[in-house]
């Protein structure tokens, strides 16, 4: 009997090294997965085991890890960002559809158009890059921390977050609308354009909000290709409708093929998501709603949607510092700054790409690379915008002869692209710097780097008109605002820790 419980004993001995080939000779053992309950096998026997010779559970498989921790920065920069350019390229071609077909239905509905405009970028800027990036940062950072349920519950939240946010946004448009179309000078006939577009327009906010909430989902876990496929896929189909529509209905057309064209990108990317979309799941069915998700996406989102607000209500008062110089100068800064706001989601593409991968490297613990990551990134979008500003600023007129031949207006478009274009290398670099600082949830800084660009433009932009100084000045206070921008941004990048804060 002795022998043949040795022999037992042998035999599970030799069956948790196996298990466990890397402990030492004095180890507890493992066996079947048992824990330390005494309830095991162990080198003196099945039970009553003393303390120091009890059994230890298996290590469990060990988290996922994503493979954007581990591939070359430049190339994968590049991976991530490309889509977005392809997307900007489809975007650029739905407003240049929306202002094609509603000018030919006449002058006042494309003024009012105009009017609606600043509402809709702050829409698009606040779902897709402000609290958008904090869903894209707060997936990303569980992911590299290897926490898969942690990921799909922020996805979860962050659906249920964009619903109530598009609801609530709407609503608020619908109802403060007309007043503020008003305030920036909608009368008549433009404004009742005005009112007829965005009132359909901003019932449709939902959609958009939550389809740009699900694209930054999908950019959390580094997959840029498939929302932009998406949300490319949602161009296509704008742009006919807007064909169709918009000369039998007139400016409602034109908000329903917008409408419509989201709420067919945001079926799409729900589906996607409902079956699965890389290493995440969507799953409503029995989510345990906890206030610390929501808390974690509005951690950046919340002050990253000040920057959005800077940035339209600088444009706000820059146009009207400039229109104190009459229409034709209004014409040509209009025309210069156009440009400007092409070559914004240039760079956001860069930065989009930015928040997953900083955020990957920050949940992983790997905070040096992820500043290489944020530099590589700026360098990449300061090369896009150098390209675009420094050709504008030696051949203004390759722009200029685009949109006007009118001569004054042509000369202050070219005085401001001469001027402001050489910075726009500025606008590259903040602009990606500030998305990369939503990965590890430090966007403090580079917001108030905007709010002293805001500053030193718009306000010294007033202070030269109060003074009496010419236009000139203005475009020069413009740029002084975007090396003001792009210096704070990178020393913050520079000087602040990325790691997170200890717990005491």
């Amino acid at each position: 009997m002795a022998g043949f419980v040795r022999q037992e004993v042998d035999r599970h001995h030799s069956r948790g090294r196996r298990l466990n080939p890397g402990a030492p000779d004095n180890a507890p053992e493992t066996v079947g997965g048992q824990g330390s309950s005494g309830h095991g096998v162990g080198r003196r026997g099945f039970c009553g085991t003393p303390p120091d010779a009890r059994l230890t559970p298996a290590p469990g498989p060990a988290p996922l890890r994503s493979p954007l921790l581990s591939a070359p920065i430049l190339p994968t920069v590049w991976r991530l960002a490309w889509p977005g350019v392809v997307l900007v390229l489809f975007q650029s071609a739905v407003s240049i559809a929306d202002t094609h077909y509603v000018g030919r239905i006449g002058t006042a509905p494309l003024a009012g158009l105009a009017l609606v405009f600043p509402f809709v970028m702050m829409m698009q800027m606040l779902s897709a890059g402000a609290i958008g990036g904090g869903v894209s940062s707060a997936i990303a950072r569980a992911i590299g921390a290897g926490d898969t349920p942690r990921a799909e519950a922020l996805l979860a939240h962050a659906l249920v977050l964009g619903l109530v946010l598009g609801s609530v946004f709407g609503l608020l448009m619908l109802l403060a609308g007309p007043t503020l179309y008003h305030l920036l000078g909608g009368r008549d006939a433009v404004l009742d354009h005005a009112i007829a577009y965005s009132t359909i327009l901003f019932m449709g906010s939902p959609a958009v909000w939550v389809a740009n909430f699900s694209a930054n989902a999908l950019r959390g876990q580094g997959n840029t290709l498939r929302p932009s496929l998406m949300l490319s896929a949602a161009a296509i189909v704008h742009i006919p409708l807007t064909a169709l529509l918009t000369p039998l209905w007139g400016v409602r057309g034109t908000a329903w093929a917008y409408v419509a064209a989201f709420s067919v990108g945001c079926g799409m990317m729900l589906v996607m998501l409902a079956r699965g979309a890389g290493t995440m799941r969507l799953r409503l069915l029995g989510m345990r709603w906890q206030r610390r998700h929501f808390g974690d996406i509005l951690g950046v989102g919340l002050l990253s949607s000040l920057s959005a607000v800077q940035t339209v209500l600088s444009a706000l008062i820059l146009t009207g510092v400039v229109a104190r110089f009459g229409t034709d100068a209004l014409a040509g800064y209009g025309v210069g700054v156009r440009l400007e706001l092409l070559l914004v989601p240039l760079t956001f593409a860069v930065g989009a790409a930015l928040v997953p991968l900083t955020g990957t490297h920050v949940g992983a613990g790997m905070y040096e690379r992820a500043k290489r990551i944020a530099w590589t990134g700026a360098g990449m979008a300061a090369a896009i915008a150098a390209l675009i500003g420094l050709t504008v600023a030696l051949f203004p007129q390759l722009w200029m002869d685009l949109f006007t031949r009118d001569a004054n207006v042509h000369a202050t478009g070219a005085a401001y692209l001469r001027i402001v274009a050489p910075f726009y290398i500025c606008a590259g670099i903040a602009v990606a710097l500030y998305f990369a600082s939503q990965g590890p949830k430090r966007v403090g800084w580079p917001v108030l780097a905007g709010t002293a660009r805001l500053i030193v433009a718009a306000g010294g932009g007033w202070l030269a008109v109060r003074l009496g100084a010419g236009v000139d000045v203005v475009f020069m206070c413009i740029a002084a605002g975007l090396v003001t921008w792009a210096a704070l941004t990178a020393l913050a990048v520079k000087l602040v820790s990325w790691r997170p804060a200890a717990r005491s």
